[in-house]
């Protein structure tokens, strides 16, 4: 370490040496000085030195004008090494220099590993060892070095970047799904971009392929929308999350609606209900479309009908079930049961229902759909069907990683969660 404070004291005469040079501009007139230092040394590669060796680098990077104090002068510039070999090179440049950042060269000598595999380690590449990741990353701490994204981008033609479409945050199921997306990404190396339009119809084309990112999850897709189309014609990777538009093809993580909506039926024929009704998501959905076809198939199955009079489809949303349930109970014969076309709808039915004096599930059974974390609330206890949120999320994380890696099969990929049943207080047997 002395012999390296013995060289920086040289380096500094040296640089105080080329301060006195002249510079003459073509009026004649002596202009200003810049001198920019910048130093390197082999001491750095050894790990005893790194702390040390990383202050002295950042002290080096010094800035010398006319006034002594550091500020930017207007005249030659003069980048001053010292290298492996101990030698000085002075290297004029005719145009004025800005001070350089710490840079993954830099974080390469204090490691001592070559600059590809301080990349590699900075973003846990299993390619690279642990201990040599662990090296790296103490390395770019000492130096307070942040890798820079733009740069990545430049070498790997990777932005890590993935783009998660959403029509309506207002709704409670959403952040549910979000959340495991998110931490999922973030563990396979991609950081998320949440876009958030009234539909996907009002996604600008050019806001997902203008190269800022590598694949897009639609979460909120709609049987009729032609984003997914733009999408694959452009080469632009994506997934389906929890709705797709049921063709074939498609590359999504979804639930078994259907058999869900077969699990409610056969549950509320088994409570001996016959007037039942229904309140669905859109028809241009898939997860209404899929719901309502398997309640309604097995209904008929049991000899049941499901008459479109008791039959309401709108949004998933709260006030679709509030202000459906009115019109369902000045029916002749009001229904006895309502199959929601998910949690948030059936609240919404729940709300209509104690503002109409309507018991529950004395006078009215009530179930949704997906096992929202509010559905179990003590205020709500409401019988739903279940399925797992937070793997459907990271599956669809994941698929989308292997269809960027282009790891998946060309025909399509739809991985399908199962349902179950489950009863909690909002049943009951029809009188």
């Amino acid at each position: 370490m002395k012999a390296w404070l013995q060289e920086t004291k040289s380096l500094r005469r040296t640089v105080r040496r080329a301060s006195s040079l002249g510079d003459t501009t073509t009026s004649g007139m002596t202009a200003p000085r810049f001198v920019n230092t910048y130093v390197f040394h082999d001491r750095l590669r050894t790990e005893g030195c790194q702390e040390e060796g990383a202050r002295q680098l950042r002290a080096s990077r010094l800035t010398h004008g006319p006034d002594g104090r550091g500020r930017r002068g207007t005249g030659r510039v003069m980048d001053i090494r010292i290298l492996a070999r101990g030698r000085h090179r002075a290297a004029p440049v005719a145009t004025r220099r800005e001070p350089m950042g710490i840079t993954s060269h830099d974080v390469a000598r204090l490691a001592g590993v070559s600059q590809p595999t301080v990349s590699r380690a900075l973003r846990d590449d299993p390619r690279v060892s642990q201990a040599t990741r662990e090296k790296v990353k103490r390395a770019a701490q000492a130096l307070n070095y942040v890798p820079s994204e733009a740069g990545r981008t430049l070498s790997t033609r990777a932005t890590r970047r993935v783009g998660v479409i959403v029509t309506d945050l207002t709704n409670p199921f959403y952040p549910h799904v979000i959340a495991p997306l998110h931490d999922e990404l973030s563990s396979l190396g991609y950081r998320m971009m949440l876009i958030t339009e009234r539909s996907d119809e009002a996604v600008a084309e050019e806001k997902l392929l203008d190269q800022s990112m590598d694949g897009v999850v639609l979460a909120t897709a709609t049987t009729d929308s032609r984003l997914p189309a733009q999408l694959e014609r452009r080469g632009m990777p994506y997934v389906f999350l929890n709705r797709d538009t049921g063709r074939a093809g498609d590359f999504a993580s979804v639930v078994d609606n259907e058999g869900g909506g077969r699990l409610v039926a056969r549950e509320l024929v088994a409570l001996g209900h016959r007037r039942i009704a229904g309140v669905f998501g859109a028809a241009n959905t898939t997860t209404g479309r899929e719901r309502e076809m398997g309640f309604r198939l097995a209904l008929a199955e049991a000899g049941v009908g499901l008459p479109e009079g008791r039959v309401v489809r709108g949004a998933f949303e709260y006030d679709t079930g509030y202000r459906a349930l009115p019109a369902l109970l000045e029916a002749d014969e009001a229904p006895t049961a309502v199959f929601c076309g998910n949690d948030v709808v059936a609240i919404g039915v729940l709300n209509a229902a104690l503002a109409a004096g309507v018991k529950v599930p004395d006078d009215l059974t009530v179930i949704g759909f997906d096992d929202l974390p509010m559905a179990s609330w003590e205020v709500f206890r409401l019988t739903t069907v279940r399925h797992d949120l937070r793997e459907l999320s990271r599956q669809a994380a994941r698929l989308l990683v292997r269809r960027i890696a282009k790891d998946v099969d060309p025909a399509g990929e739809r991985l399908v969660l199962p349902t179950e049943f489950v009863p909690r207080a909002t049943h009951a047997r029809a009188h």
